[in-house]
């Protein structure tokens, strides 16, 4: 008769554990320019906070990203379709409109749905990371920025995360609390943690507030600010696009 040992049971138990968990875990891909990488990247930071979570989650997130892209550069980047084929349960895409040389959003709507399609076709689901105006190419606002995703969302049926207008929002109550840095068009650390709190709210349908996780640089105070405010934006957001959607019915 063959004994195991208790160290060579633990082991065994350890990593079939461990491969359960990563077969649970959900697979999140985050598409986009340096709005997505910028303070060391959206899905780092979405992972440590989606596990502190009150309805915690497990989560595996990685990204495809380009420093000045658009959703039409993007598309145009074989590895980009490369890992979109990869198997992921969510894909956040994330446009920069001010970046459209042409100053129309003709081509936000275009690459959006054929990202989309793309998407859908591999299982997975979309999700808009709506950003926000800047000082260097200021020929759009917030409001028709978040018009045209409002329009793009509900044509194509998926959720917007409303992350420029959560930022808007932070700035007003609390214009201390600086979203933008110095060059005020990427994101402080606050600024990301904000995006991370209102992407989990958006995906999950899942108030962010009561997550324990916040990076270095944020107070728990401030977490707990802006974990507010992206969980009343959200609920604001989601709202709107329900009445949209009913009156236009």
């Amino acid at each position: 008769m063959k004994f195991i040992s208790t160290t060579s049971l633990l082991i065994f138990l350890t990593v079939s554990l461990f491969a359960q968990k990563q077969n649970c875990a959900e697979k999140i891909l985050f598409i986009g320019n340096s709005f997505t990488y910028y303070n060391g990247g959206l899905e780092k930071h979405f992972m440590l906070f989606s596990a502190s979570a009150k309805k915690a989650k497990n989560i595996i997130a990685t990204r495809a990203t380009k420093g000045g892209a658009t959703l039409r550069t993007l598309h145009n980047q074989k590895w980009v379709h490369d890992s979109i084929r990869n198997g992921y349960d969510v894909v956040v895409l994330q446009e920069d409109i001010p970046e459209l040389t042409e100053h129309i959003t003709t081509a936000f709507f275009d690459y959006a749905t054929l990202f989309h399609k793309e998407i859908n076709e591999t299982g997975s689901k979309s999700v808009l990371f709506m950003a926000w105006p800047y000082v260097r190419l200021n020929w759009i606002s917030m409001d028709q920025i978040a018009d045209a995703h409002q329009f793009i969302g509900k044509k194509l049926g998926i959720p917007v995360a409303p992350v420029g207008l959560a930022l808007m929002k932070a700035l007003k109550e609390r214009p201390s609390l600086a979203m933008l840095g110095k060059d005020k068009e990427h994101e402080t650390i606050h600024g990301t943690y904000l995006a991370v709190c209102v992407i989990y709210a958006t995906i999950f349908r899942n108030s962010p507030v009561g997550a324990t996780y916040y990076p270095t640089g944020i107070s728990p105070e401030e977490a707990q600010f802006l974990q507010k405010i992206a969980r009343k934006t959200v609920k604001k957001w989601n709202s709107s696009m329900k009445n949209h959607q009913s009156s236009s019915n």
